[in-house]
């Protein structure tokens, strides 16, 4: 009897096993169901999580002033279509608070705003902060559709008496890995530009898209692409003298002990065609 009573408990056990595999095998859902009910495929669900962030953005900012970053985030979720944020600076460290892509500044009593935004590509993935920013995030170009397309444009908005309008918005060709904008001054013809900076972690180097105000701010910019990593560079440059800005592409020698640019090619503007010219081969063209 002594030994019936461990073999009745094992076969007990068993039992308790099965039914509750048999009953896991019945009610678990399609994957299908899985997917649709998954946030990162439910552009309303997403919607009502950044509305319902925002808002505790709102009550736990003590001070508020009239077009202040939230506000621009608020406008952007109410006018702009599903899917479309206003994008953050890479941390610079572990611990400290990512900020908004945004630049402010006046011009002719007007308050401006240059702000980095990024869209989701319809039916894909909804894309998310961690896949997109940061050095690692530079990679997402091998494979982004598994994380969703993101789609970056650099816009310019402007404030009049506490209400937004878009003044222009203009493409940024690159998909991930965005670090941080920030705003110059073209010395040869004094014209202001906003750099927006990449992370290019496969190059071990960044990518600037240059935005020259060459016709006025309130004007679609001027893009000019520059980079520099261990074996490429693209520089800024003046070569014709004319209002649009030049580049010289940097040639490289990968030899066994050591890197190094041996020569230079001149890229000029040509208005008429809209592209980037080599001066020495006007059959070889960029875009920007």
């Amino acid at each position: 009897m002594k030994r019936l009573i461990p073999i009745l408990f094992i076969v007990a056990i068993f039992s308790l096993v099965f039914i509750s595999c048999g009953k896991k095998d019945r009610t678990e859902p399609e994957s299908s169901e899985i997917k649709g009910e998954d946030i990162a495929y439910n552009p309303g669900k997403d919607e009502e999580i950044q509305r319902y962030n925002l808002e505790i953005l709102k009550q736990r900012t003590k001070t508020r002033t009239p077009c202040d970053t939230i506000a621009l985030m608020e406008y952007i979720l109410n006018n702009f279509e599903r899917g479309t944020y206003l994008v953050y600076f890479d941390k610079t460290t572990t611990y400290n608070i990512p900020r908004p892509a945004v630049i402010y500044f006046n011009q002719g009593g007007n308050q401006y705003i240059f702000g980095v935004i990024v869209r989701n590509k319809p039916g894909e993935r909804l894309i998310e902060p961690k896949n997109i920013i940061g050095y690692d995030q530079s990679f997402i170009d091998l494979d982004s559709t598994e994380l969703g397309t993101a789609f970056f444009s650099l816009a310019l908005f402007a404030c009049n008496n506490g209400n937004f309008s878009v003044v222009w918005e203009t493409p940024i060709p690159s998909h991930g890995g965005f670090n941080n904008i920030s705003i110059h001054r073209w010395k040869y013809k004094n014209t202001p530009f906003v750099r927006v900076n990449f992370h290019y972690a496969r190059g071990i180097g960044h990518i600037d898209y240059n935005y020259f105000m060459v016709r006025g701010t309130d004007s679609i910019p001027h893009l000019l692409m520059t980079y520099k990593g261990i074996d490429f560079q693209r520089t800024i440059a003046n070569v014709n003298d004319d209002r649009y800005p030049d580049y010289y592409e940097y040639l490289f020698y990968n030899l066994p002990d050591r890197i190094y640019a041996r020569d230079s090619i001149a890229f000029i503007w040509n208005l008429k065609d809209s592209v980037y010219v080599n001066t020495r081969n006007s059959k070889q063209t960029r875009p920007y």
